[in-house]
């Protein structure tokens, strides 16, 4: 017969819960053992009178998630886009974005019926060789992706005051201490901040896209796929880099687990209603998402492509630009404010992301202090030697490269999340239908091709 253990509740700064496994569950090689992100696993709230009332209760996870998919690592590949070929891709970042709808709700999905994150899972159904290996490589996934939101925020900070990047690295680190701060007086305040900033990007853009006046004619035709994106290989290109930088791997990793926050009944009643719930909060967030990343290509093309500058690619190039080719003063400024909300709002979803990915993967509980240090650490150390060694030039080609081992990574994630959400042994009545397997599948093998096929063009152009 199966005993568990009930953990007592952790405090914030004290010892790790001590766990007692238990025997495997049906269709895991290994039993769950103590909750993700104990700290705050189930301290949410949700019983509400109404169902809009349930639905703000659930609101919250899905805009933490939806962050990554506006981070400064996705900046690079709109600008191009937009400058380069007018409107045209906006059908990739539509895609992209439904892509994400689909793998995000798979994920949540895993959390609340299995009530296991996506690194316990893979813990739990994977040998022990296997599970290091994952994790491992996960590590560096989320090292590479803090890289780019720290560098980001310290070209933010250049371009606001006129900071060194160096020093811009070593102010952007302390947001470490905002994430404990917050967590510790209620995972709501966490979610309330990341909200307010993912509202400043979306009010910033949409000022940039009123002063830059783009056709709505165009827009729209943008938003339906030709042919000329697969039969022009630069084209091609930029499309696969939106692609393949749109759904990060951590994101899954974050999902999977911060739903567990919420206090739904345990049982296929309240199970399911969190499910329908957290799929409604995450396609909402990941909505405004797609509108902030269509609008950094809609200004890009209103304002770039338009005036003949169709090489901006970087991001120092495009704040340098937008006031006077625009004519309003302050565009540039508002540009700058938006990457700087945008680049800390991802570094704090990304110390999360870290705790659980080390606690999921190897069930190595830490002091949270210690645990977000040594993830911001193993981020701000790169970026802060070659911004010293190298300048802002260099620390903007480092950014590129983080995205390419980003993509190394992703379907490592992706397919564990598709393979565990299809097994009806671990999922029960909640196992994906046919039609649902078939898509996921087929979403999970177009990320790995296009992954792959940008990752083999990035090193054949280094290689050159």
């Amino acid at each position: 017969m199966s005993t568990l253990n009930i953990d007592p509740p952790p405090t914030p700064d004290g010892p790790p819960p001590t766990t007692v496994e238990a025997s495997p569950e049906p269709g895991w090689r290994r039993a769950r053992l103590a909750p993700s992100l104990a700290e705050v696993h189930r301290t949410v709230e949700v019983n509400g009178a109404t169902w809009f009332r349930k639905l703000l209760a659930f609101a919250g996870p899905g805009y933490l998630v939806a962050v990554g998919y506006m981070d400064p690592g996705n900046w690079a590949t709109d600008l191009a886009g937009g400058s380069r070929f007018g409107y045209t891709l906006l059908s990739v970042i539509l895609l992209s974005n439904l892509m994400a709808v689909l793998l995000q709700g798979l994920a949540s999905k895993l959390g609340i019926v299995t009530g296991r994150d996506l690194a316990q899972a893979c813990r739990d159904h994977y040998s022990p060789r296997v599970t290091v290996m994952l994790w491992a490589m996960c590590e560096i996934a989320i090292a590479a992706c803090d890289l780019a939101e720290v560098i980001g925020s310290a070209i933010a900070l250049r371009l606001l005051f006129n900071l060194p990047i160096t020093w811009g690295i070593v102010i952007t680190s302390l947001d470490v201490l905002v994430v404990l701060f917050l967590q510790n007086r209620g995972f709501r305040l966490l979610e309330a901040l990341v909200i307010a900033l993912v509202a400043v990007v979306g009010g910033c853009f949409l000022f940039e896209l009123i002063i830059s006046r783009p056709e709505l004619g165009a827009i729209a035709r943008g938003f339906i796929p030709t042919s000329d994106i697969i039969t022009n290989p630069d084209m091609l290109y930029i499309a696969i880099g939106i692609l393949g930088a749109t759904v990060m791997p951590h994101n899954l990793y974050l999902h999977s687990s911060i739903v567990q926050t919420r206090k739904y009944e345990e049982n296929a009643e309240g199970r399911r209603e969190a499910v329908q719930f957290a799929f409604i909060d995450s396609t909402i967030a990941l909505s405004l998402a797609l509108f902030i990343n269509a609008a950094i290509l809609i200004v890009a093309a209103a304002t770039f492509h338009r005036t003949g500058n169709t090489q901006v690619a970087e991001i120092q190039d495009a704040h340098q630009l937008l006031t006077p080719l625009l004519g309003v003063a302050g565009a540039s400024t508002v540009f700058a404010l938006a990457l700087l909300a945008s680049g800390q709002n991802s570094t704090l979803t990304g110390t999360l992301a870290g705790q659980i990915v080390m606690e999921g993967f190897l069930n190595l509980r830490i002091r949270p202090w210690l645990r977000r240090l040594i993830t911001r650490a193993i981020a701000i150390v790169p970026a802060a030697v070659v911004a010293m060694l190298y300048g802002e030039s260099g620390a903007a080609k480092l950014l590129v490269f983080s995205q390419v081992i980003l993509s190394l990574q992703l379907s490592f994630a992706v397919f564990p999340l598709v393979r565990f959400t299809s097994d009806r042994e671990k999922m029960g009545e909640f196992v994906n239908s046919v039609p649902l397997k078939i898509a996921a599948y087929a979403v999970a093998g177009v990320i790995a091709t296009l992954n792959a096929w940008l990752l083999w063009q990035t090193v054949r152009a280094w290689v050159a």
